[in-house]
């Protein structure tokens, strides 16, 4: 019972974990275009070009690796623990 709780407790943690540092790095990159278009584009106020390089640049960052990497929050804390039950159970 002990070990399906900390699955379950396990999983949702991550979750939660997951899903902050997805909302954080794609805040980031979207922060990140904005500035690079209105630095190149000083006297531009064209919001419909803004937007459209914006979402160009988010679509190029959701085909990108960086997004994928992020799911590594389950397999590292999951392989950690299997690890550590593992060693302490053959000792």
């Amino acid at each position: 019972m002990g070990f399906i709780r900390l699955v379950v407790f396990g999983f949702v943690g991550l979750s939660i974990l997951y899903l902050m540092i997805s909302i954080y790095s794609r805040s980031v990159r979207r922060e990140r275009l904005e500035k690079e278009f209105d630095a190149d584009h000083p006297d531009s106020i064209d919001q419909d070009a803004r937007d459209a390089y914006v979402a160009e640049g988010m679509a190029a960052y959701n085909s990108s690796i960086r997004p994928k990497l992020i799911g590594l929050v389950y397999v590292v804390p999951t392989i950690v623990v299997a690890s550590i039950i593992y060693v302490i159970n053959t000792n």
